[in-house]
């Protein structure tokens, strides 16, 4: 039996906190139902956007037991399973299929710099012991170990491995991957700095996997809709460019500091950032919110807007670039672990 792939847009969400620092678990039914409801092909709970670095081992555990009843029909949860080891990520892996998560997303474990070899040889291990669908996630900036394409193409092969999502700054790459014809769902960040998602949707790409589909999911499906007439790749065009701006704000710091400061302000389920993160706030953050009400997003979304949220510019923090939509369109580094 073929591998099912995953197309469109997957989005890495937040994970909320309550006013006294625990996980939000109703917050977390909200966020899912709003991704359900505007076009999302699937969620990723517990990528660094979600700040799984920051959750301990039973908090990892009890979202996942607690968040797969709230799956919707047509919305694959995935979940963020990467530990410090291979022993570790596997159990964390055998944990969500318990649960019956739908899958697990995993990078090589961060900060040991692993040779390419020792990747591979990590995927493929964890990827045998799952029992459910493993995406792989190549983020060269966040763990300090790069996949090239000869071993992306090499993991593709097995039956288990069903995502690549990138987040190297080489268009190449995606093209030498596509070009193998592995069945491989193929997906992008959607950081502006990589430059990957124009490159990977004209080349024949899945999807994105992203973060700005918290503040604009029906945009993000969009973009991330595999190009099969000439009208898909008008539309991405048109919604790439209008949207820019807000994805330029989302990478503005590092994630997932703007989406989620951001997120809390138009009452989305966030609350505060886990320490040692600290809530972006004033001008900085007044600029993301401008680009929200400049785009139309506001009323489009029903977003009950907090200014009081705001607050003042932090400490020795410098006012930022203004960011604003292209004159022609008019008004209106990634890291998922």
């Amino acid at each position: 039996m073929g591998k099912r792939i995953l197309t469109g847009s997957f989005v890495a969400l937040i994970t909320p906190f309550a006013d006294d620092g625990s996980v939000d678990i109703e917050g977390f039914g909200k966020l899912i139902e709003f991704q359900a409801q505007n076009g999302t092909s699937a969620v990723l709970i517990m990528g660094s956007t979600g700040e799984v670095s920051l959750l301990s081992n039973e908090e990892r555990h009890r979202v996942i037991a607690e968040t797969v009843p709230f799956k919707r029909f047509g919305l694959p949860l995935f979940y963020g399973c990467t530990a410090n080891n291979t022993r570790a990520t596997i159990a964390m892996v055998k944990f969500a299929a318990t649960q019956g998560a739908d899958g697990a997303v995993i990078t090589a474990p961060s900060y040991i710099y692993a040779p390419v070899d020792a990747a591979v040889a990590y995927f493929l291990e964890v990827a045998d012991a799952s029992p459910i669908p493993v995406g792989i996630y190549n983020n060269p900036i966040r763990v300090g170990t790069d996949l090239p394409a000869d071993a992306i193409i090499r993991l593709a092969e097995h039956p288990n491995i069903v995502i690549d999502k990138e987040a190297m700054a080489r268009p190449g790459q995606i093209a030498q991957i596509l070009a193998s014809g592995r069945q491989l769902s193929l997906m992008c960040c959607d950081s502006p700095n990589l430059g990957l998602v124009p490159a990977v949707m004209s080349l024949g790409g899945h999807g994105t996997a992203n973060m700005t589909g918290n503040i604009a999911p029906r945009e993000m499906a969009i973009i991330s809709k595999p190009w099969k007439t000439h009208q898909d790749a008008v539309n991405f065009r048109e919604t790439y460019l209008r949207i820019l701006p807000l994805i330029q704000f989302t990478y503005s710091k590092v994630n997932p500091v703007p989406v989620k400061s951001l997120a809390r302000v138009l009452g989305l389920p966030a609350g505060v950032l886990r320490k040692p993160y600290l809530n972006m706030t004033g001008r900085a953050l007044r600029a993301g919110l401008d680009v929200v009400k400049r785009l139309g997003l506001a009323q489009q979304y029903g977003f009950r807007v907090r200014e009081d949220l705001i607050g003042e510019d932090a400490p020795g923090e410098p006012a930022g670039t203004s960011v604003t939509a292209p004159a022609a369109i008019g008004s209106g580094a990634c890291f998922i672990r």
